[in-house]
């Protein structure tokens, strides 16, 4: 039996940006008992459970294997934020020396065809593929002083076609605060 050992790396970036002047609001036009005091910043911060590693033994019709990343954002900016994910460099496959596993060509979620790779955020057997361009995971409202958990499950189908060995790849995640 030949083995396909499969792992993604994950790198964090926060993005803090603000668009305009931020002046404070008059007497009254501010969201009361907001979880941040006059006068204070907002902070936002993002955490992932860390690289993550895919086992599967291939099979002639192809085999789906999954496994899960826990992304956790912690912000007390009152209005929200937005998860964006893309694929850190401009290689979309999983790589093993000269072999490659490409992402899904599915721009929306779908089977896994044979021999490829995506992602989801409702832990279905349907995944999308990876790009190199940020695409919104979550546009989320509201303070998360406390942490607010999205899981995306990343899926492999392969076949024997598919070389044995370890693959990999880098995910970024960027998280924004909404400015409006």
């Amino acid at each position: 039996m030949r083995a396909l050992v499969l792992t993604l790396s994950f790198i964090l970036v926060v993005t803090v940006f603000f668009i305009g002047n931020v002046n404070a609001n008059p007497y009254g036009s501010g969201i009361y008992n907001a979880n941040v005091p006059y006068g204070d910043e907002t902070s936002i911060s993002l955490t992932t459970s860390g690289s993550i590693t895919i086992n599967l033994t291939p099979s002639t019709s192809g085999v789906l294997s999954t496994s899960t990343d826990t992304v956790t954002v912690t912000s007390s900016d009152v209005i929200g934020y937005k998860l964006y994910i893309k694929d850190k460099d401009a290689n979309t496959n999983l790589v093993n020396g000269s072999f490659n596993i490409p992402a899904s060509a599915n721009g929306s979620p779908a089977a896994l065809a044979n021999d490829t790779w995506g992602y989801n955020t409702d832990g279905s057997s349907d995944f999308v593929g990876v790009t190199t361009s940020n695409v919104l995971l979550k546009d989320a409202n509201g303070p998360f002083t406390s942490g607010d958990v999205t899981t995306v499950t990343y899926g492999v189908k392969a076949t024997l076609a598919t070389a044995a060995g370890q693959f990999t790849d880098t995910i970024q995640y960027t998280v924004t605060p909404e400015t409006d």
